[in-house]
């Protein structure tokens, strides 16, 4: 069964953004006339309440591409379900070789997530989760896996409405 997702885009117009880089890898591209160095950022961005946006950015030139990768982020931001400062239930999510797990944690945890997940649930104001990264570890992979993830997730209000039922009916059965 297949499940449509309700993606809420939106527009970066008036928000405060904060911008992390993920990574940064120097790629090489040989020649004729020998190596050609070039370098491509994974940056995130997010404003600590729910938003966030990923971006990827290639140039001849560390800032050039930590500013593409940032412009691009800032045209696919997306709205994620925030419950209590951690997430309103469990989910997978997979991209290539990259799979993740986030689940819901009581207050006070923290973020239990390591490397490229950790700079996007950050990113999104999650305070709450434990997370699992399974298979590659390819920066890129994982957080779009982990954005994949983080999309995936209903809140209640949705989840009453696409049933047509009250909210009180959606815990009673």
């Amino acid at each position: 069964m297949k499940v449509k997702l309700n993606i809420q885009y939106v527009r970066p117009g008036g928000l405060e953004l904060t911008e992390k880089v993920v990574t940064i890898q120097r790629v090489t591209k040989v020649t004729k006339g020998g190596r050609t160095f070039s370098f491509s950022a994974i940056v995130v961005v997010g404003d600590q309440n729910g938003v966030l946006g990923y971006g990827l950015g290639k140039a001849k030139e560390v800032t050039l591409a930590i500013t593409k990768a940032t412009d691009n982020a800032k045209k696919q931001l997306i709205r994620i379900p925030i419950l209590n400062g951690t997430i309103p239930h469990e989910q997978y999510g997979k991209y290539g070789g990259a799979t993740v797990f986030v689940r819901p944690a009581s207050s006070g945890t923290g973020v239990i997530a390591g490397g490229a997940m950790r700079s996007v649930i950050e990113s999104s104001g999650i305070k709450d989760i434990l997370a699992k990264s399974k298979g590659s570890t390819n920066p890129h992979n994982l957080v779009k896996a982990t954005v994949q993830a983080l999309m995936s997730l209903r809140d209640v209000n949705e989840i009453a409405a696409s049933r047509g039922v009250s909210v009180s009916k959606v815990f009673n059965g």
